[in-house]
């Protein structure tokens, strides 16, 4: 068994990805689904950390938002290739756009159904949680806001309770991202943003919130597939062109 360890939880994006990041690399390590085994977030817990995905060797840890970080921390060069902020602006505003669409298509009697396979998330945090992440993005760069994860793991509020409630905050968080873009995107490739996993590019926190949102985007487009509903407008392979995003969709 490997002393690396990973730990994680089934729907997450950053999860899928390292996962697959590090089997890509042919490193070996240990998978933790913390979902399964409530008893590890208490080994987290003991780290400090209180959220995943994470990767471990003893009490040594790094968290899995940014890749560069991990092939820093396993001792891997790795040479990350990234669209500029420009091109991420374009397609992240175009998964919001569609995950808008597709969200309104969702019938009312489903919203309260679980998403995630293993994991205790409906459909209505799901959907919500697209544009979280937008947002838990700009309250960093707007407020200061290190965790993200305090925004965009939040519950929605009590009175989202239908699709129109969850596309109005999204148009609200897509209309402030444009705000964002026209008055700073000029500064995007150059920006450090404070984060909970350290000081970061905000070019390389942009390109994660963008395939963030669009992995769970796509989750969406597959929740309506299970219903025997197509997606309008549905996101396609161009949309998705030079994002780092995981091949598989829930784990």
């Amino acid at each position: 068994m490997s002393d690396l360890r990973v730990y994680w939880r089934p729907g997450c994006s950053s999860c899928v990805k390292v996962k697959e990041f590090l089997t890509n690399l042919g490193v070996e390590f240990e998978s933790v689904n913390v979902s399964a085994k409530p008893e590890a977030m208490e080994e987290l817990r003991e780290l400090g950390v209180r959220t995943v995905p994470v990767v471990a060797r003893g009490k040594d840890y790094v968290f899995a938002q940014e890749l560069a970080d991990v092939s820093e921390f396993i001792g891997r060069k790795v040479d990350f290739r990234r669209l500029p902020p420009e091109a991420l602006y374009r397609k992240w505003q175009a998964v919001l756009a569609a995950a808008q669409r597709h969200v309104m298509q969702v019938p009312a009697d489903k919203l309260a159904q679980r998403a995630t396979p293993g994991r205790d998330r409906s459909i209505r945090d799901l959907a919500y949680h697209v544009y979280q992440v937008p947002d838990s993005f700009l309250q960093a760069i707007e407020d200061g806001v290190q965790d993200l994860t305090s925004v965009y793991n939040a519950p929605p509020p009590a009175d989202v309770t239908k699709v129109a409630d969850i596309r109005d905050y999204g148009k609200k968080v897509s209309e402030r991202l444009e705000r964002w873009w026209k008055r700073e995107g000029s500064k995007a490739g150059t920006a450090k943003l404070s984060t909970y996993y350290g000081e970061q590019p905000l070019h390389h926190v942009m390109e994660r919130c963008t395939w963030h949102s669009a992995q769970h985007a796509r989750q969406i487009a597959s929740v309506l597939e299970s219903f025997g509903i197509t997606p309008n407008g549905p996101i396609t392979a161009d949309d998705y062109a030079g994002l780092p995003m995981p091949k598989a969709l829930w784990e």
